[in-house]
């Protein structure tokens, strides 16, 4: 098939919809959701499935030290640099059906609808599996794509571990995913990945597609206050050492800080642990997860040190000692106007509504926009919801993203 009759080529969107909706048979949750954890039992069965489907579509499956897939179906020149496409297929303890399995499977119909319409590229097509981009189970995020891009070195990637105390590469050689090809970027000509926007801005908009140019800076941190161990009962409220006390004022703080720097800016405080833990004892110790995100780096170093400048201040007042290590920092992103034009020519030709945007969430293109041209393209989801059982996209919308990142790797894997 020459260049003008592929401009008429379609994904199949109920093939597309039905492989989502067999993956999310594994892990199921009883609300309609995914549990598959990375390098779980559910993640292997997960990974098992993508396997199967890509050898049945005669790819070439490879798999690195981190245990990412790569799915290649050749182009016609030898050694040319490829055009990937690729997400996720881990989730979160309770997560959606879409999130990152989307657009790993969006790619593996990209390589289907190709095979069927026997198109003949020139550069190399690829669907990616990239490991643990949730970081629900192992921090930090994105970690399998972050040790590719050369973020992370192998060693810091395999020697995570989880709450229970168990090693990454341990768990990638028990499920059987510790694969031997080296873990490290290779030539790409272009990168996409399609992903549900996970926000509501799309829905609310009213358009069907999001060309997306880069995603927030995002930080972790792990926020340690330190206080004093005392009786709940018999010891005053004024003489306490509580490093809640100065947790509340932080919190209160920090909202107010984001809320100066709407609409972009976000905090979010997702686990908070006291210890000893116990009911009637004032904790001695409170450690917090703290995220802060927004799309200007300049704006997010200032955001920083705002924040270690509050928790200064309130613990100073009550007598207490407050530290604020990174856990993890990935800086704002601005994606390739190469493959964001290539995203926005291929939603006009198609006819979709669309508008460019700014990703609020990380992604495993934020890494491999590192070493290579990438952009990413959103369809909306309901009421703007994910990381959560009841995440609901619509077949037409799935498929629309799906078609649009066809043509976007075509226009780069033709010529």
């Amino acid at each position: 098939m020459d260049t003008d009759t592929s401009t008429g080529l379609r994904t199949n969107g109920d093939r597309l919809w039905q492989s989502i909706m067999d993956m999310a048979q594994i892990g199921a949750t009883s609300r309609g959701g995914s549990n598959r954890q990375t390098l779980t039992d559910e993640d292997r069965q997960g990974r098992d499935l993508f396997v199967n489907w890509c050898k049945d579509a005669n790819c070439d499956v490879r798999v690195d030290q981190m245990g990412n897939i790569f799915a290649k179906r050749p182009g016609s020149e030898a050694n040319s640099p490829a055009v990937i496409a690729g997400s996720h297929l881990d989730t979160q303890p309770t997560g959606g059906k879409f999130d990152g399995v989307y657009g790993v499977l969006a790619g593996l119909e990209v390589i289907r609808t190709l095979n069927e319409a026997e198109v003949h590229t020139k550069h190399d097509i690829e669907a990616v599996c990239w490991t643990n981009e949730e970081g629900a189970r192992f921090a930090p995020a994105m970690i399998g794509s972050g040790v590719w891009a050369g973020e992370f070195t192998l060693d810091y990637g395999h020697e995570r571990t989880d709450k229970a105390g168990r090693v990454l590469r341990d768990e990638l050689e028990r499920i059987g995913y510790l694969g031997e090809q080296p873990c490290q970027n290779y030539p790409i000509r272009a990168a996409f990945e399609a992903h549900i926007e996970q926000g509501p801005i799309l829905e609310n908009e009213r358009h069907q597609i999001g060309i997306v140019t880069g995603v927030q800076g995002i930080r972790w941190y792990d926020l340690v206050i330190e206080g004093q161990t005392s009786h709940a009962g018999p010891t005053p409220m004024h003489l306490r050492r509580d490093p809640v006390m100065a947790l509340a004022k932080i919190v209160d703080r920090l909202y107010e800080l984001i809320e100066a720097h709407k609409p972009w800016a976000r905090v979010t405080f997702g686990d908070i642990q006291t210890e000893p833990g116990s009911r009637n004892t004032v904790p001695e110790r409170v450690t917090v997860t703290v995220d802060i995100r927004h799309p200007q780096q300049l704006t997010l170093d200032k955001l920083d040190k705002t924040f270690r400048e509050i928790v200064n201040t309130e613990c100073n007042a009550r007598g207490l000692s407050g530290d604020v290590p990174w856990e993890w920092h990935s800086p704002a992103v601005a994606f390739s106007d190469a493959c964001i034009n290539a995203v926005q020519s291929a939603a006009e030709m198609l006819g979709y509504k669309h508008m460019r945007m700014v990703s609020g969430a990380g992604h495993d293109s934020v890494y491999v926009s590192r070493v290579a041209p990438t952009s990413m393209i959103f369809v909306p989801c309901e009421g703007g919801i994910s990381h959560n059982e009841t995440e609901s996209v619509t077949a037409t919308d799935l498929e629309a993203g799906c078609n649009v990142l066809l043509h976007s790797m075509l226009a780069c894997a033709l010529v």
